[in-house]
């Protein structure tokens, strides 16, 4: 039998708490979602102002980052490099930076994404989150 840790609502919770204070100091708003170690959402926040469209991108960010096991910005840039496009692997990947996996002891537990702002940006966010839940699990 195996044991499989996963990230579950409390850390979606803290790490959607975390992004969220950050985007309010900043005075942005932004889409936020986190998976578990699968790709699929625990839970999803869009802010007041976010766009809709946002909603989607986070999501296959969380998928991707999840499913790869590396930030999907790194996934992108490896398509890139290898003359591919991430679209043509799985319709639910991308390769735009902000989805961010979160490890423990050598395995990918889930992952956190923001989508709304510039790529940078959103992974940068996406990483503030994913040190919340490292601090919460003590990692």
């Amino acid at each position: 039998m195996q044991k499989i840790e996963e990230l579950g609502e409390e850390e979606a919770s803290v790490a959607i708490a975390a992004i969220r204070e950050e985007l309010v100091k900043r005075g942005k708003a932004a889409v936020i979602a986190v998976s578990d170690s699968h790709g699929e959402l625990i839970s999803l926040l869009r802010m007041d102002g976010a766009r809709i469209s946002s909603v989607q991108v986070a999501t296959r960010k969380c998928w991707t980052a999840a499913r790869e096991r590396a930030t999907t910005g790194e996934v992108g840039r490896g398509f890139a490099q290898s003359g591919l496009e991430v679209m043509n692997s799985d319709p639910l990947f991308t390769g735009w930076d902000g989805g961010v996996p979160a490890w423990r002891d050598g395995r990918v537990l889930g992952a956190v994404a923001v989508s709304g702002l510039d790529q940078a940006e959103d992974a940068e966010l996406a990483r503030i989150g994913v040190a919340k839940i490292g601090s919460v699990l003590g990692g």
